[in-house]
């Protein structure tokens, strides 16, 4: 029996990647997982509105290393040791296929987040790794050949480490890494919708805007694809895509700005002239408000007339030059104030953590501590939306695994 013992600290999605990957690359190992509170996978199981968005169809690892706002250039190496289809293959040996989606998201055929916790739980079981629940670790200490790991009422002895604590909103939980020597890059959400209060489009939450461009005033910022209006201002994967991208600008402005909607996605103002023409000479003698000749809902389309101040009873004929103009601009350019933003409680994402110019992106092993590897949103790594986050802790935790002991 080996003596090495390999624990991984943190019991979520990469932890237990990591824990299956250093079982089955070491089995000779004992491998441990320590989770400082009483549930496992918690991440796991809220992912996708409860079905787990597994990874993303992208089998371009160049391509797929683009959709993290920050990692990019190291994930783009990482991706040559698990992808994608690494993923795909590995749930699938185990009984498990995923059914890709017209957006790219990947989920388990079952639709059933339970499905992704039970094989984690199973082949963990199997494998004889060792699952210690309500050990949170307060501080590594490196000893002759490994680790002495202080929990709250107990030591434990490691030959190696892997940290996977996920992301970390606060800066002083990072405190006992940076005393080993770590730089942390300061921790900020990603993925957070946009809060409008007092504004009246809350009125319409729930309606969805299926391509939708938005754009963050004064910025280079631009969020593309679905827009969801809420009770407390808009969301979906265009603002979410924003809010990824604009992480650390956002923060900087307090989250206090300007957005620009344009409600028709792409669409240009010549063309959209030439339309209101179309619409003008073929449909005069209707009443604007009662033909909507674009791809939102009524309810919108009326908010937005209203807002623009255009009369309710105007016919199409009778837009004429000014409220031609007030048209366009509430399609193709509707501002909005943003004051602040709501993350989502057990699904945050933040931007931050340990700064990868610390860890050996070959090995996810530290630079400042030999034998301490890392894996998971604990790095400051993070993906937009999609299924990208879950894959980067695929990856990183499975190279981590596979490399602890070499």
């Amino acid at each position: 029996m080996s003596k090495h013992h390999i624990v991984i600290i943190g019991g979520g999605a990469a932890g237990f990647f990591a824990a299956l990957s250093a079982k089955k690359h070491h089995p000779l190992a004992q491998v441990s997982i320590l989770e400082k509170s009483s549930k496992l996978l918690a991440k796991v199981k809220v992912s996708g509105g409860g079905r787990c968005n597994v990874t993303h169809a992208c089998d371009d690892n160049k391509q797929l290393a683009g959709y993290y706002p920050r990692g990019e250039n190291y994930l783009k190496k990482a991706f040559d040791q698990f992808n994608v289809q690494s993923t795909i293959d590995w749930f699938a040996e185990r009984g498990i296929p995923m059914k890709t989606y017209p957006d790219g998201c990947l989920f388990p055929e079952s639709n059933d987040s339970q499905t992704i916790i039970d094989c984690f739980i199973n082949e963990a079981n199997k494998r004889g790794i060792h699952i210690l629940m309500n050990q949170g670790i307060k501080k590594i200490e490196a000893v002759k050949n490994g680790f002495k790991l202080h929990a709250d009422q107990k030591v434990f002895d490691a030959t190696r480490v892997i940290v996977t604590t996920g992301g970390q909103p606060k800066r002083s939980n990072f405190d006992w890494l940076e005393q080993l020597g770590h730089v942390i890059t300061e921790p900020l959400p990603s993925l957070f919708t946009f809060n409008m209060p007092e504004n009246p489009v809350r009125e319409l939450m729930g309606t969805v805007v299926e391509k939708a461009s938005v754009r963050v005033e004064g910025t280079k910022l631009l969020g593309q694809g679905p827009l969801l209006i809420t009770h407390w201002g808009m969301s979906g994967p265009a603002v979410l895509l924003l809010s990824a991208w604009g992480a650390r600008i956002l923060a900087e402005k307090g989250y206090h700005f300007h957005v620009l909607v344009n409600w028709l996605h792409e669409m240009k103002e010549a063309d959209l002239r030439q339309e209101i023409d179309t619409n003008a000479h073929l449909h005069g003698a209707k009443m604007v408000q009662n033909l909507n000749p674009f791809p939102i809902t009524n309810r919108l389309w009326h908010f937005l007339l209203s807002k623009a101040e255009i009369p309710s009873e105007i016919r199409w004929h009778e837009l004429g030059k000014k409220n031609t103009n007030k048209l366009v601009n509430i399609l193709l350019n509707d501002r909005y104030e943003v004051k602040g933003k709501t993350t989502f409680k057990e699904e945050f994402v933040t931007a931050g953590g340990v700064a990868m110019t610390n860890i050996d992106i070959r090995n996810m092993e530290s630079k400042r501590v030999p034998g301490l590897h890392f894996a998971g949103e604990i790095l400051d790594i993070d993906g937009i939306t999609g299924g990208f986050n879950f894959q980067a802790a695929w990856t990183t935790g499975f190279i981590a695994g596979k490399n602890c002991l070499d």
